[in-house]
């Protein structure tokens, strides 16, 4: 098995054995889905039998960890009664869903404040957290590091380390880095990796860092866009995301790719490259 866990997004209509398929054809060993349309609404029924003939496939594709990610419409931070019940009631039928792949990532946009401020949205969010969060679940839940496009919650370490200290269960609790998303936070990947990975380590711990969505961007530094683009094309570059995936204190996560592209062919190249540009670095 390789030591270099990475993958892509796919769809997951098809199914969890479907997924390890399409992962396995690109040269993947792990895999990123939606729980449900990423827009939101009621997610299908999970069979057994499928769950069944996938496990019995990632065995074969080396595929340990997988990933999770809960519909962009879930804002637990928000002001409306209504969008904050969706949000609760969401997360904890997820999180459920979950226990049928044991010991598995989920991973979340914390929310928008929407106004309110990011103090009250941090709250807000905790709160959630510990309606839906339960001792006997095995899975991690993941808060996502965002680019700070709006009111955003989650664009600096601080408030993720804000959010998680009030939870309960925070054992059950980590954090996804987006490499896109930090860039355009303003946090320096490219120029500062190490003090980057210094200040999270300070902030949040690294202990709390369970995977990374690798992204390039289409803006400079700072910019708060958020917007992905494909590895190499954009103002990170290949160079800076290949030490990434090589730096010691995270060359053993799990790596995911939402980079834009049609074709999960596609994805594979980018694998590929990655799993080159890596290689010569170690």
């Amino acid at each position: 098995m390789s030591d270099f866990t990475i993958g892509c997004h796919l769809s997951c209509s098809k199914g969890y054995a479907n997924m390890a398929r399409e992962a396995a054809s690109i040269g993947a060993n792990t895999f990123q889905f939606f729980t449900r349309n990423p827009r939101g609404g009621k997610a299908k029924d999970i069979d057994p039998a499928d769950v069944e003939a996938y496990v019995e496939l990632a065995r074969d594709a080396g595929i340990a960890t997988i990933l999770a990610h809960a519909p962009y419409t879930l804002n637990p931070a928000a002001a409306k009664d209504d969008t904050r019940d969706f949000a609760v009631s969401t997360l904890a039928d997820d999180l459920a869903r979950m226990e049928a792949t044991p010991h598995q990532l989920y991973n979340m946009h914390p929310g928008s404040h929407v106004g309110q401020g990011a103090d009250v949205g941090i709250e807000k969010i905790a709160d959630a957290l510990n309606q839906v969060l339960e001792p006997g679940q095995t899975t991690t839940l993941l808060l996502e590091t965002m680019a700070g496009k709006g009111s955003e919650v989650g664009a600096t370490f601080e408030e993720l380390a804000a959010v998680i200290e009030r939870v309960d269960l925070s054992e059950r609790m980590g954090v996804c880095l987006d490499t896109c998303h930090v860039w355009e936070a303003g946090y320096d990947i490219v120029g500062d990796l190490d003090g980057v990975l210094e200040e999270f380590d300070r902030v949040v711990g690294l202990d709390r860092l369970r995977a990374i969505h690798l992204n390039d961007s289409k803006n400079p530094i700072g910019a708060h866009k958020d917007r992905h683009e494909v590895i190499g094309g954009g103002h990170i570059g290949l160079d800076a995301l290949a030490a990434v995936t090589a730096h010691p204190a995270l060359r053993h996560l799990p790596f995911f790719l939402e980079t834009p592209h049609d074709k999960v062919a596609e994805y594979g190249e980018e694998i590929a490259s990655l799993r080159a540009a890596r290689a010569a670095l170690l």
